[in-house]
């Protein structure tokens, strides 16, 4: 079920009816919650409810175990992320691998090859396998008690507004909001209608009117021989997926507000960055400190060496890219991301750049410059295609835009520059003060009024959101 679709909205009308009633008690606010997330999650294919359930079981009882049976928290560790692990392993990596063994075989001279099994990728299932295992992890290190109900549990665990695109809630933010009922304050309902009308906003306006462009040109067979076409075609997919991904996060926060709980900012502004340390601290937030606190630390504690963290950090970004899909273009995104972090660790380049005049805008221009040729690989078909487009980006040759493209692209470039018009406005702290002003709180429910206005009459053609399929 999309967030951008007539049956969500009926859905989240009913919900929101009958929750101010069944919040009140515990086992019919958890019940509720379950039940309703379940039925939101099985409205693309209900046979994968099992999978989110088998996943729950495996950690809630392995949470439980631990608790009961202390010297052997670690095998009941072991199974938990065997479990949730060998799910996510099947489900998206098992086809990909069994591609590049045949691959193998064949580069050795052996006339066989293993049968392709192509199995349907369940909807959001990077996101709550990484949710679930997460608890298991805080449980065993013990920074959480478990829950003993079940029902608490997978309240949690299928919460429906972040169920599928994140963000990643962990166990000790939210299990301690689901354990009392709060009365959500007019403040709190306006701050999440505000966040919703933002997020639908940003997917149906922006997002969903650049994916055509953007679809065309990747799935044309012949690469556009124009340097200006690929910068500008590839500047509105920064903006599409910043505007898709964040979209989806701000309408999430937005309904838990509504709900009365609070999940944490999953992005902020990061095409202000002025580091790449600094634009992982902004860039789905709640992934990275996922990776984090779960792959890079447990890493670089076994010995503390620049070249550990050199290598810690090379393999954490590897596994991100990994994450993000089952294919060496997303692998190689992941892995260019991991030598501009060495760079930058190696040179300080930042810290030097933002001396010179203007260094903090220079340092952003080249932050933005060097994520955009990395975000040629994440949406590229193939590693091919995406070393034809940056070859095209940087053959000044090719200077021009067709004329043939201008009209399809230049309302679309007009709607960029404005984003990044806002974003380096953005980038001067003092300029939050003018959204704190009087005037601007007085003409803010007009700016909201045209939002939606805007979702409703200007909005591009429907799509699923693009983090569904990882």
């Amino acid at each position: 079920m999309l967030f951008n679709s007539v049956e969500f909205l009926l859905f989240g009308a009913l919900f929101f009816a009958l929750w101010p009633v069944l919040r009140k008690w515990d086992s019919s606010r958890w019940g509720y919650l379950v039940a309703a997330s379940f039925f939101f999650y099985g409205w693309w294919d209900w046979r994968f409810i099992f999978l989110i359930i088998g996943s729950g079981l495996i950690d809630y009882f392995a949470a439980l175990a631990m608790l009961k049976h202390p010297k052997h928290r670690k095998t009941f560790l072991v199974l938990s992320v065997v479990g949730n692990l060998g799910s996510l392993a099947v489900f998206k990596y098992l086809t990909f691998l069994l591609i590049n063994i045949n691959s193998g075989i064949h580069m050795i001279g052996l006339d066989m090859s293993l049968p392709i099994v192509k199995l349907t990728l369940p909807i959001g299932i990077s996101f709550y396998t990484f949710q679930s295992m997460s608890y298991t992890i805080d449980v065993y290190k013990n920074k959480l008690t478990p829950t003993n109900n079940i029902l608490h549990f997978f309240a949690y665990l299928s919460m429906f507004p972040q169920l599928v695109a994140g963000p990643i809630v962990r166990a000790a933010d939210l299990l301690p909001q689901l354990k009392s009922y709060r009365k959500v304050s007019e403040y709190e309902r306006w701050e999440g209608l505000k966040l919703i009308v933002h997020g639908y906003f940003k997917k149906v306006v922006i997002a969903d009117n650049f994916a055509p462009v953007i679809n065309a040109a990747f799935d044309d067979k012949i690469l556009e021989p124009s340097m200006f076409f690929w910068w500008i075609i590839v500047t509105m997919f920064a903006f599409q997926i910043y505007c898709d991904f964040s979209g989806y996060s701000d309408i999430a926060r937005g309904l838990a507000k509504w709900m009365g709980y609070e999940f944490n900012l999953n992005f902020n502004h990061p095409y202000t960055s002025t580091s790449f340390a600094d634009f992982w601290r902004r860039w789905h937030i709640s992934l990275s400190s996922w990776f984090a606190d779960y792959v890079y630390h447990p890493l670089l504690r076994r010995k503390m060496t620049q070249w550990n963290a050199h290598k810690s950090m090379w393999i954490t970004m590897f596994l991100s890219g990994l994450w993000h899909g089952a294919a060496w273009h997303f692998v190689i995104w992941g892995l260019l991301h991991a030598f501009y972090i060495s760079v930058e660790q190696v040179t300080r380049w930042p810290k030097k750049v933002k001396k010179l005049p203007g260094g903090r805008y220079l340092a952003a221009l080249i932050v933005v410059i060097l994520v955009w040729i990395a975000w040629v690989f994440f949406r590229a078909k193939n590693l091919g295609q995406a070393v034809g487009i940056i070859g095209m980006m940087f053959d000044f040759s090719k200077f021009y835009l067709n004329p043939n493209t201008i009209y399809s692209v230049f309302v679309f470039l007009l709607i960029a520059l404005v984003i990044l018009r806002e974003i380096f406005f953005l980038m001067k702290a003092d300029n939050w003060k003018f959204f704190q002003s009087k005037f601007y709180l007085s003409i803010e429910p007009i700016i909201i009024t045209l939002m939606i206005a805007a979702c409703i009459f200007i909005r591009g053609p429907g799509s699923a959101f693009i983090y569904f399929q990882f």
